[in-house]
Order: C-alpha cells, then sequence, then structure tokens
C-alpha cells in the first residue's frame, strides 16, 4: 500500500497519512474545546470553506437553537462550560437545515437580511450542513459556508458527513469523560468530608485504663465506612467498650454508624449493663432507621471492671473476641452463650448479659469481619485461624501486638486495598 492509498471510497479520497496523523493527534487530547480547535486546524485543508458555524438543539425547543462555534466570533467560548454566552436564535436558513435534519449543499443560496443569524452568514452563498447525530436525530449539525456559489463538492461530500459524524460522537464520549470525572472529583471530595466528620467520632484518644494497655486500628474500604468503635468512662471505675460493623459499605454504612454513635451516647443513665445498652440501641435502630431489611449492625459491647479484671458483656451477631491466655498460651474465641442476632432487625430481642475473668498478661482482641474476611487476591480468606495464630506469635505492648496482626494480614493479601472495613482493639492485661 503506497503513502498516499486511502481507505475512504469516492472521489476527492483524504491521504492515508494525512488521516493517520490526525488521528494520532486527536487520541492525545483529554479536553473536548482543545480536540475541536485541532480537529478543525487539520480537516480545514481537506474540506477548505470560507466560514463555519455549529449549530445544537439540544435540550430545546423546536425551533429554537444555538451557535456553538462560529468563524465569527471573536472570544473562545466553551458551549458545554459556557452555554449562556452562546447565541440562542430560532428560524432562519440555520433552523431549517437543523430541524430538517438531513445532509445537504446549498450550492447557491443568498441569506435574507431579516434571517436571524445575518451576522454569521450573510456574505456566504454555498453551504454545505453535516447533521450530527445522536440516538438517532439531528440534535448537533456543522454548517460549511463559501462567499462563492457551487463551492462545494458533491463528491467529497459523504466523505465530510462520514469523518464530521465520527469525531462528533468521538467529542461527545469526551465531554461525558470529563463529566464523570468531574463528578467522580466531587463525590469524592465529599466521601472524604464524609470521612472526616466519621473519624472524628471515633475515640481521639484511647482511655488509660489502670492495669490495661489498649492499642487500635481503625482502616475502611473506601473513604468511608460502616465499622465503629467507642469507650465509655462510667465514673466508678469501669469502662465500656463497644465496636460494631454496619452492613454495606461506603456513604449509607458511615451514615448509619454515625447515627449510632449517636443513640449509644444518648443511653439514658450509665451504659450498663451491656444487654440494656444493645436493647436499647436495637429499638431505637429498629423504629427509626432500619426500615431496608439489608441494613443492619452487628456488635459486642463489654463492660470491664478492671478492680476483679472481669468482662461483663453482650454479643450481637457479632464475630467473638479472641482471647489469648497468658497460663496456657492458647488463643481462642470467649465464650459466645450471649451471642444474639444483629441490631437494627427486629425490636423484640433480649440480649443476655455473660462475664469472662481475665487473668494478668492475657490479651484479647476485638475486631471486625474485615479482618477475618481479608481475602488474598483470587484466593481463601484470612479466616479466624490466622487471626489466632498471629494474635498467639504476636509479641510486646498491646500496640506492637496490634501492628503485628495487621501486618500479616497485608501480607497475606499482598497489600491489596481492603474489600471490607477492618478494624481491631487490642486490650492487654499488665
Amino acid at each position: 500500500m503506497s503513502k498516499h492509498t486511502t481507505l475512504l471510497p469516492g472521489e476527492g479520497q483524504i491521504p492515508l497519512d494525512v488521516i493517520v496523523e490526525m488521528m494520532k493527534e486527536m487520541s492525545q487530547q483529554s479536553d473536548p474545546q482543545e480536540m475541536v480547535k485541532r480537529f478543525a486546524a487539520r480537516i480545514r485543508p481537506v474540506f477548505p470553506s470560507d466560514g463555519r458555524v455549529s449549530l445544537s438543539r439540544r435540550n430545546l425547543p423546536s425551533p429554537k437553537y444555538r451557535i456553538t462555534r462560529s468563524s465569527r466570533f471573536t472570544e473562545d467560548i466553551d458551549p458545554w462550560r459556557e452555554p449562556h454566552k452562546l447565541p440562542l436564535l430560532e428560524g432562519g436558513i440555520l433552523g431549517e437545515l437543523l430541524y430538517g435534519g438531513e445532509p445537504k449543499i446549498l450550492h447557491d443560496y443568498t441569506p435574507s437580511r431579516d434571517d436571524p443569524a445575518f451576522d454569521h452568514i450573510g456574505d456566504m452563498r454555498s453551504f454545505a450542513a453535516i447533521p450530527h447525530f445522536d440516538g438517532g436525530e439531528a440534535i448537533n449539525m456543522v454548517v460549511q459556508m463559501a462567499r462563492q456559489p457551487n463551492e462545494f463538492s458533491e463528491a467529497k461530500f459523504p466523505n465530510a458527513v462520514w469523518m464530521s459524524n465520527l469525531f462528533g460522537r468521538a467529542t461527545n464520549t469526551l465531554v461525558l469523560s470529563r463529566q464523570l470525572r468531574e463528578a467522580l472529583d466531587t463525590l469524592d471530595r465529599e466521601l472524604r468530608i464524609v470521612s472526616d466528620i466519621q473519624r472524628s467520632l471515633l475515640p481521639r484518644e484511647l482511655p488509660q485504663i489502670p492495669g490495661v494497655e489498649l492499642a487500635a486500628d481503625y482502616q475502611t474500604s473506601k473513604w468511608a465506612g460502616g465499622d465503629y468503635y467507642d469507650f465509655f468512662d462510667m465514673r466508678d471505675g469501669r469502662w465500656g467498650i463497644l465496636i460494631a460493623d454496619v452492613s454495606g459499605h461506603g456513604t449509607p454504612a458511615a451514615v448509619l454508624m454515625a447515627i449510632m454513635h449517636a443513640i449509644a451516647h444518648q443511653f439514658p443513665g450509665p451504659p450498663a449493663p451491656p444487654g440494656e445498652m444493645l436493647g436499647h440501641i436495637n429499638r431505637e435502630l429498629c423504629a427509626r432507621y432500619t426500615n431496608d431489611p439489608v441494613m443492619f449492625v452487628t456488635a459486642f459491647y463489654g463492660v470491664y471492671d478492671p478492680k476483679d479484671r472481669t468482662l461483663t458483656y453482650a454479643n450481637a451477631g457479632h464475630p467473638s473476641p479472641l482471647l489469648r491466655n497468658s497460663t496456657s498460651g492458647v488463643s481462642g474465641a470467649i465464650s459466645d452463650a450471649s451471642s444474639s442476632i444483629p441490631l437494627g432487625i427486629t425490636p423484640d430481642v433480649t440480649f443476655l448479659d455473660a462475664v469472662h475473668t481475665l487473668r494478668p498478661a492475657d490479651v484479647l482482641a476485638l475486631y471486625t469481619d474485615g479482618i477475618s474476611e481479608a481475602r488474598e487476591p483470587l484466593g481463601p480468606l484470612y479466616g479466624e485461624e490466622r487471626t489466632l495464630l498471629a494474635l498467639a506469635n504476636a509479641t510486646g505492648d498491646a500496640a506492637s501486638m496490634l501492628k503485628y496482626v495487621l501486618n500479616d494480614v497485608n501480607t497475606f493479601t499482598m497489600h491489596a486495598d481492603p474489600n471490607d472495613d477492618r478494624t481491631m482493639i487490642i486490650l492487654k492485661v499488665k
């Protein structure tokens, strides 16, 4: 195939090297306004004219239309960002051509002085109207113009219509891509704000509980998530420890997490016993916030008394905390006899209390299922057994042990972004 062979049929073929260079330049553009300028510069020598106008009737009632581009414009106007600057017209030869919706050449036409677009077309005599179709309708149109009659070739016209429409579709795709990118940027900013608000609801500092080391980590799968943990000062030396996981991810889960925070902090009186606390949250969620059966909350709430190292707790469908026994070194879940269904499903639930006594050097790990259900890419889940093993192998203070477990999770998942929110609290008895 020689250098000037073309893939376009018919008289007036465009050299292949011209097409290739044009396509290369167009493929590098990300801004639709700039791409239109580059295309116009490239196509001008191929289809020469003395002037041009572009029209659009998008979102306008018949017979109105806008002139979106004109060789008579003295200002560079972006029609997608500045439509208010564009002339809004109706009728005249341009309106007739646009609403006619068909490719058409006017070989010898003299515009009337009362034509609404006379300032743009008044000294022209030849017109080549190329409709751009969207959804099967001519929504936009490019009109090439010449000052002398009979300046446009009927033989070249099909190629012009074909190429112009392909370019129009490419431009429309670029516009949609820019709009999508801007929408995602806006959403990203909003999610950052939601995330900041959500994180402000978490404890700023971990409490100083006598005889206990604490460490906590919170990581969302998106900017905002549905995990939640909190501490409640009973004012008598005891501390409430709450960890919860809202079903789902993202903003809906974050909103319900914030609601749960508000409900928990409005508990009448000291937030104990644990079963009563969870019952209060459950009734409030069922009454006002979880009409959608897909939304629910798993939660574990315990009250720790450092005087006798007892943990009184209740469980609403949440993974049972893991205990590393200081005497035997064995790790396992603490008794789950009090486990019940998650919060927000039905108001008629009684959450039973259970008690576990910790020993010096015992380690308790409270976590959400984003830890145990972390997944190796295209592989198995991390699982409770690996969590127990990591806890058993961890050494040092509470913060060091927490770091060890989380590093083990990240290594297992090959440091992939989490597919679920991950929260863990380590409580180590001194």
